[in-house]
């Protein structure tokens, strides 16, 4: 019965954060028929905003950390997240009825991390007296950034096919694909992996690391993008609200499979992320902590960096999916199964 209590005391308080409440609030005033938009250039400038801050935080902590130590973790973070979309990209988006964008920007998603679960993860573990690298805050970006730019990768890489597969589509596409490389799939990869750095969102994300990583912007940083972060998330997260409930129907059909997907998901990825921990753990003495944390992540769905990455980058993709999927039932499952995670490191390593 405790533990009932505890679930739903959980879930409430995940309705109760911004990031959810303005989200739900944006599908009650769709349904409820509201005029409400928001101009496309002031959601372009959120989202210029909020990826800029992303990745200059990324950048500032990668600068901070020890590198010789970070390095291992930081590859298997990337790896992690690769592997994660590369598993839904192999289940949900070849699920009978799924679109496969809407499967692939899903995937994407849970492949990358949220703050707000990393965040109680920590506090979990400072609550129980268990120590962790202090550079663990950096590895946030290399999982990230691999799995966002890994899901728009083989999103576009699929819709190419599925262009030339279109009856009377393939004479153009083969002189595309011979003009962006001449050797077929490999030129159409390359072409499009260069689309996919260039494009507004990914471009954004990167610059943010590279000036964090190289520049000194800790100033504007903490007067500009750290104080607007929060109010213009919760904008975004109305906007993305508004868009899902008027996409809604196109889900109904195959809702089980993201039920089972944001149920199951957090799970077996946290599994890879622990199992990548615990390599770390024996090759470099990476924390007990550090493996919990980094399972964490790994369990994690982007409630920040991702929704707004794979909007612009994959319109196509229906928001009811992606984000409804993460926020709604992989995020609380995320945080519910970090206890999990504790009990098994203590039990394999011992803290």
């Amino acid at each position: 019965m405790d533990m009932l209590f505890d679930i739903a005391a959980t879930l409430v308080a995940q309705l109760q954060k911004p990031t959810l409440a303005f989200l739900i609030g944006g599908m009650m005033l769709a349904a409820m028929g509201s005029k409400l938009t928001v101009p496309d250039p002031v959601y372009k400038f959120i989202v210029l905003v909020l990826l800029l801050k992303v990745g200059l935080g990324a950048g500032i902590s990668v600068r901070e950390a020890d590198l010789v130590a970070l390095a291992v973790p930081a590859i298997a973070a990337a790896l992690v997240g690769v592997a994660i979309v590369l598993l839904g990209s192999r289940t949900l988006a070849r699920t009978r009825g799924v679109n496969r964008m809407d499967g692939m920007a899903t995937a994407g998603l849970f492949g990358a991390v949220s703050a707000s679960t990393l965040a109680a993860g920590m506090v979990m573990l400072d609550a129980e007296g268990i120590a962790y690298e202090g550079f663990i805050g950096a590895l946030y970006p290399f999982m990230d950034i691999a799995a966002l730019v890994t899901a728009i990768l083989l999103a576009r890489m699929n819709a190419a096919r599925a262009a030339i597969a279109m009856p009377g589509g393939g004479g153009a596409a083969t002189v595309t694909i011979g003009g962006a490389g001449g050797a077929g799939g490999d030129g159409i990869v390359r072409e499009i992996l260069t689309d996919t750095l260039k494009s507004p969102a990914i471009s954004a994300l990167l610059l943010g690391l590279a000036i964090g990583l190289l520049g000194r912007p800790e100033q504007v940083y903490a007067s500009f993008y750290e104080p607007l972060f929060r109010g213009l998330l919760s904008i975004l997260m109305l906007i993305m609200g508004m868009e899902a409930w008027a996409r809604l129907g196109e889900m109904r059909k195959v809702a089980h499979a993201y039920v089972f997907y944001g149920i199951a998901g957090p799970l077996a990825h946290g599994l890879l992320g622990f199992g990548a921990g615990l390599l770390a753990h024996h090759l470099t003495g990476f924390s007990g902590g550090g493996v919990v944390l980094l399972a964490v992540m790994a369990a994690s769905s982007s409630d920040i960096s991702g929704p707004p990455t794979l909007r612009a980058a994959l319109p196509e993709a229906n928001p009811s999916a992606y984000v409804g999927t993460s926020t709604g039932i992989g995020t609380p499952v995320a945080i519910l199964s970090i206890p999990v995670w504790i009990a098994l490191a203590d039990w394999l390593i011992g803290f």
